[in-house]
């Protein structure tokens, strides 16, 4: 049974404002009185309350908003525009977002898992605030404390020897320059990565990612091969004791004591690909620790372990790409790549990197730092005062608020209580990830694992919005629910979304 707590506790109590209505509006206009949720669901959770009052919204209708939006903004703005009924957010604070009707929603996506610390923290807005006053531009070819005293941090972060920061505006920008430094270290031009993988919308970028959704009909990363993703639940192998999570999946497993046939198999695609596809020797690899857009999908354990050392044998480079799952998100880690006990040759970083602001990074070695440093690089924007404070400002809060130890104690709370649900409905086929990096993958039926059909999955997606929680969706076809919210949640939070979401499947349920 979920109880939604009255009360929120913690942190983000203490924070500051006044407490807002924690009431929760029916379709009707009713008001959801406070209870207690059993199986099946018979009434709307009720939100945990805060401690924070929003500001009045007095600008631009909707409708004036939807107009220009497809007037003027790019029609891809419309395309992916999530809901049927759009969310027009207004305000937000740590785990919580308003609309300008003054409705507020749990997020638990993070602007694709990008609000790290939580929204308008108020330690990072300080820090914004104090450097805006004093300088919000030039450019590294002046010294400044901030890149400085942001780099050295940053770098204190990463084993040795990834040492050598590069900053940049985004992950695709991040991911591209670390294209561009594999070739040149190591004199070879192809570059393997993942099925289902998303690097980067790039021209360059747009090779290594392998998702028909993103990709144009134009010639575009030259010497990026695809090799088999190792998905333990969606690929052909795969058991119950294969990956690293919370959760195992549904499949049967008679693997004996510490063998992998998964393991093997995949391994065997990826020397296939060597022996089929590349030349020889190749510039580096690409992996995510876990598949963030392609579904928060893990691989075997030590895959990743096998795949450096193949990889490292025909002259290339590994890459962690931890757009996603770094700064804390996996919860037994800071970075993703430590659960699988690998030491990557470059790392690519944005998205939680500035809880929100625009900023990536590449961390190198010295070694191949130098091989980049015959020609000229440079990157006007690429650690701007401002972003260095505020990147500072989120390594520093990470520490003091402890969200790499939420992310892991309220993440593995979250995966085994969502295992019960999957448990009890044919349509949840699997439930996967690490800390705050949550793939829920829905399917037509356990048997065939089939994924479930996209107007069903906006079906739900949509009450789950409707009762005031926002999640993300994704996977190669649109099958996995994404749970990735600011690590500032709490288990009321967590009590209450698992409600919500029970009773959206239930109302799918009764519905089909």
């Amino acid at each position: 049974m979920y109880k939604v707590v009255s009360s929120l506790s913690g942190r983000g109590a203490a924070l500051t404002g006044q407490f807002c209505c924690s009431k929760f509006h029916l379709g009707s206009g009713a008001l959801c009185q406070k209870s207690a949720f059993k199986y099946p669901p018979t009434g709307l959770p009720e939100m945990p309350p805060c401690n924070f009052e929003p500001e009045e919204y007095k600008g631009m209708s909707k409708e004036r908003m939807m107009e220009i939006r497809r007037l003027n903004c790019n029609p891809m703005t419309m395309k992916v525009t999530s809901y049927k009924k759009p969310v027009f957010v207004h305000q937000g604070f740590m785990q919580w977002l308003w609309d300008v009707d003054g409705k507020r929603y749990l997020d638990l996506f993070a602007g694709v898992a990008t609000v790290s610390v939580g929204h308008c923290h108020p330690k990072v807005t300080a820090a914004a605030e104090h450097q805006l006053r004093r300088l919000w531009h030039t450019t590294n070819i002046y010294i400044f404390p901030t890149l400085h005293e942001y780099c050295e941090k940053l770098a204190s972060h990463l084993p040795d020897p990834l040492k050598v920061v590069y900053l940049t505006n985004s992950g695709s920008e991040a991911n591209d320059l670390a294209m561009l430094m594999a070739r040149l270290h190591t004199g070879n031009f192809d570059i393997i990565t993942f099925r289902g993988s998303y690097h980067g919308g790039s021209l360059q970028t747009m090779g290594l990612t392998s998702n028909a959704a993103y990709k144009y009909p134009i010639a575009n990363g030259l010497g990026c091969t695809n090799t088999m993703c190792p998905d333990v639940f969606g690929g052909p192998w795969g058991g119950s004791h294969c990956r690293d999570s919370p959760v195992q999946t549904i499949r049967d497993c008679g693997c004996a004591q510490d063998q992998c046939m998964a393991h093997d198999q995949y391994i065997g695609q990826l020397k296939e690909t060597f022996a089929t596809s590349v030349p020889s020797q190749i510039a580096a690899f690409f992996g995510e620790p876990i598949q963030g857009v392609g579904g928060a999908v893990q691989y075997p354990k030590n895959y990743l372990k096998e795949a450096y050392k193949l990889v490292r044998e025909r002259g290339g480079v590994c890459i962690a790409d931890e757009v996603q799952t770094g700064f804390g998100r996996t919860g037994t880690h800071f970075w993703g790549f430590q659960g699988h006990d690998v030491i990557p040759d470059m790392v690519t970083m944005a998205k939680g990197i500035g809880n929100g602001f625009p900023m990536g990074a590449v961390v190198t070695t010295p070694e191949i730092a130098a091989s980049f440093a015959k020609g000229v690089h440079f990157n006007t924007f690429g650690g701007n005062p401002v972003a260095c404070a505020v990147a500072s400002s989120v390594l520093d809060t990470i520490k003091e608020d402890g969200t790499q130890q939420i992310s892991l104690n309220v993440g593995t709370y979250l995966m085994m209580e969502m295992a019960k649900l999957r448990d009890k409905y044919e349509i949840i086929g699997d439930v996967r990830g690490k800390g705050l990096q949550i793939g829920v993958e829905m399917v037509k039926d356990k048997a065939s694992r089939d994924p479930l059909p996209p107007e069903s999955i906006a079906e739900i997606f949509e009450d789950i919005k409707d009762m005031g929680v926002l999640i993300g969706k994704g996977g190669v076809y649109g099958q996995t629910f994404h749970i990735k919210p600011p690590m500032c949640i709490t288990m009321e939070d967590a009590d209450f979304f698992l409600a919500v979401f029970n009773k959206a499947i239930h109302n799918y349920m009764e519905r089909r």
